[in-house]
């Protein structure tokens, strides 16, 4: 499927909604428990989209169209929910994500972007050389990971309890897409 910007952004607009949904007022243990050592839970997963709403797609695609490829972006700090959320409950969380994308989704409609503009390239400092259509894409795909990815911690925490319909179960064979 080839990159498609309102496509894109009717699904980031979605994503808040869907998170909504699928965990705010559930007991904690749904939401805080991980699936492992140096693993989310699915705060942590939350705490990381609003710290990539901060710091990642809007930035990057400013520098794009500012600068190119002649200065990389800034690096993204993998770990920084931990120190963020601290202190926050999960429907601040969710309510600050909300709030955050709208404001972002309204900035990338504002930069009223051309084929032109969406061909230009930037500076990753791991990748190198990409395209801000490809960085808008990445933000949409992203998305789709973490969605999966608070499925699959969520289903973890049911891995003993389903006894031997594991072996039918996807999510639970799932170890995770991420590096």
């Amino acid at each position: 499927m080839k990159h498609d910007l309102q496509q894109t952004i009717a699904l980031l607009a979605r994503t808040p909604a869907a998170l909504d949904a699928l965990v705010r007022d559930l007991p904690e243990e749904w939401t805080s428990r991980n699936e492992g050592e140096k693993t989310w839970s699915v705060f942590d997963v939350i705490g990381h989209l609003i710290h990539g709403e901060r710091t990642d797609w809007i930035p990057r695609a400013k520098m794009v169209l500012q600068f190119g490829e002649s200065r990389p972006f800034e690096r993204f700090d993998r770990w920084a929910q931990e120190r963020e959320s601290r202190g926050k409950s999960l429907g601040q969380l969710l309510d600050e994500f909300a709030r955050l994308r709208a404001e972002n989704l309204d900035q990338l409609r504002g930069m009223n972007l051309r084929q032109e503009d969406l061909e230009k390239r930037g500076n990753h400092p791991a990748l190198g050389v990409v395209t801000l259509s490809q960085l808008i894409a990445t933000w949409a795909a992203h998305d789709l990971t973490h969605l999966h990815q608070i499925s699959r911690i969520m289903a973890h925490q049911y891995r003993e309890a389903v006894g031997p319909w594991t072996k039918y179960l996807g999510v639970m064979q799932c170890a995770g897409h991420s590096s």
